[in-house]
């Protein structure tokens, strides 16, 4: 019971704090990039390595911030099952568009689950010497079209 309240406990402040780190405050410029296929490959090869279960590989992706902030592949994954379940267990994916929101690089993802609800999440990406890693990610309001 303690575990649970502790992982419950766990499992909220980490979502918290990438929230946090994700914010979008409207005074920051945001230039649109253009895309960029090494970026989709790590969000891409993360979402493979969710759909076969395989935290170990999924953990490769994520940045030395977020690894240290879950201390294990195990703590991660049961994070992403419980607050990420449409990463977990995706059905389609589509990559939107790559922003720049002041410092912050955010590939925007629009997700299709396995029950057909639709999902847009950002993903905060940071350059690291051995390529790009994902450094949180938010869920989006979706997109207003106006006519």
């Amino acid at each position: 019971m303690l575990r649970a309240i502790a992982v419950s406990i766990f499992l909220a402040l980490s979502l918290a704090v990438v929230a946090n780190a994700l914010a979008l405050r409207p005074a920051q410029a945001q230039e649109v990039l253009p895309p960029d296929p090494d970026i989709e490959a790590v969000i891409g090869g993360q979402f493979d390595a969710f759909r076969a279960e395989d935290v170990q590989e999924a953990w490769q992706f994520a940045s030395p911030n977020i690894q240290g902030l879950f201390g294990s592949p195990e703590r991660f994954g049961t994070m992403v099952r419980q607050g990420y379940p449409m990463v977990w267990n995706p059905g389609e994916v589509n990559f939107i568009d790559l922003q720049q929101l002041g410092g912050l690089i955010v590939q925007r993802v629009e997700v299709i689950d396995q029950n057909g609800m639709l999902h847009y999440l950002g993903y905060a990406m940071i350059e690291t010497e051995n390529g790009w890693r994902i450094n949180g990610v938010q869920v989006l309001d979706a997109p207003t079209f106006g006519a």
